[in-house]
């Protein structure tokens, strides 16, 4: 295991590194939810451009963000006990979901708001006015109180499981089996779509529950599941291009389908019509999704594996520090973004500085913070 972890480290460092392009892309033009927007979604070609890479990454990158942490997961319990489990995760998911979201979330919404609302400010009045309208944000540290959630789950289940197996080990241990066949990848892609669809009935997309977008959980759940289960048949070490091709041959087949229907809708509430209710917009979406995840998270595990498997200093520091980076970039991001609000570029431009200035600045500030008393327990 400690081989393939190098491209696994790898591969999280680049996939954080694409959560931060995505929510920069969100100032400028794509659609998604962020703390600030300099340029609102329009039909401009930069627009455009934006929201269909953010919606690509929809489709896979916070899903393959849960497929690694199950992978991993089964080890983890297995090695450290229930208890220690338990507190090692709320230590390290409780804790920074905790600060940011009575903190740092709300600091950042109160720097777009003094930046951007004339008038006098008084940054505790603002604070206080944010709080009671915004109350606990969360931001992208909802992944942390998912994961964390999935964890407690996880380890019910495996109590339970012990309990029903009592003739087995405490542990589940590897059993290396095949890959499963394209059938069966084929008719989870069809049952993810179909739990996306009935799970957007009570949840639409574009609304939060409980600080969560309960609408894509569908897949969060499967493929955490699917990472667990590639630990116990190791799947990942024996995961091929042969088992991928199809499937990124499909991703590129089926992904016009969606932006060409979009298309074909203007005014407002159309966005309503693709989030959930039973339209075939919205049946449409939730199948189109796993269909592209599919493709693009075997081909890039199959990928990192092949060319990106060495040991490497720079890419160990960069991978150290990724989750501290996935942590703290929302004010690092909005902060250089109203820095060259008056500056008049391209959106594109624009976009590009700031995500490349906002990776910089979020790793070495992610650095200084790791270097804190406690802080590498934590983050």
């Amino acid at each position: 295991m400690a081989q393939r972890e190098h491209y696994i480290d790898r591969l999280r460092t680049v996939m954080t590194v694409v959560v931060l392009s995505a929510h920069v892309s969100m100032t400028y033009g794509g659609s998604g939810d962020w703390f600030y927007r300099e340029v609102p979604v329009s039909r401009s070609l930069s627009s455009i451009l934006f929201t269909l890479f953010t919606g690509i990454q929809q489709t896979y990158l916070m899903g393959l963000f849960f497929l690694l942490a199950g992978y991993f997961t089964p080890h983890s319990l297995d090695r450290k006990g229930y208890g220690r489990f338990l507190l090692d995760r709320t230590l390290r998911l409780g804790i920074p979901l905790v600060i940011f979201g009575a903190l740092i979330g709300p600091l950042t919404i109160v720097m777009v708001e003094m930046c951007t609302t004339p008038g006098p400010h008084s940054l505790w009045s603002t604070f206080l006015e944010v709080w009671q309208q915004d109350g606990f944000t969360n931001g992208p540290l909802w992944f942390a109180q998912a994961l964390l959630i999935f964890s407690i789950v996880y380890c019910i289940w495996r109590l339970i499981a012990t309990r029903l197996h009592s003739n087995r080990p405490p542990h589940l241990v590897q059993t290396p089996a095949p890959v499963p066949s394209w059938r069966m990848w084929l008719l989870s892609a069809l049952g993810v779509g179909a739990g996306a669809f009935l799970l957007r009935q009570p949840f639409p997309l574009y609304d939060r529950h409980f600080g969560l977008w309960l609408g894509y959980f569908a897949s969060y759940i499967f493929l955490f599941s699917v990472g667990v289960a590639a630990w116990h048949f190791d799947w990942l070490s024996q995961l091929t291009w042969r088992d991928a091709r199809p499937w990124l041959i499909a991703s590129i087949l089926v992904f016009p389908v969606l932006p060409a229907v979009r298309a074909r809708f203007h005014g407002p509430g159309v966005n309503e019509l693709f989030a959930g209710g039973f339209t075939w917009p919205a049946a449409l979406y939730a199948f189109w999704e796993p269909f592209i995840a599919w493709g693009l998270i075997s081909a890039l595990l199959v990928l990192f594996r092949r060319f990106a498997n060495s040991p490497s200093p720079l890419w160990d520091w960069l991978g150290r520090r990724s989750y501290a980076v996935y942590a703290i970039h929302p004010p690092v991001l909005v902060a250089i973004g109203l820095w060259l609000h008056q500056w008049h570029a391209s959106p594109i431009t624009k976009c590009g500085v700031v995500t490349v200035l906002g990776c910089a600045a979020s790793w070495l500030i992610a650095d200084a913070l790791l270097r804190l008393p406690g802080a590498r327990r934590i983050l």
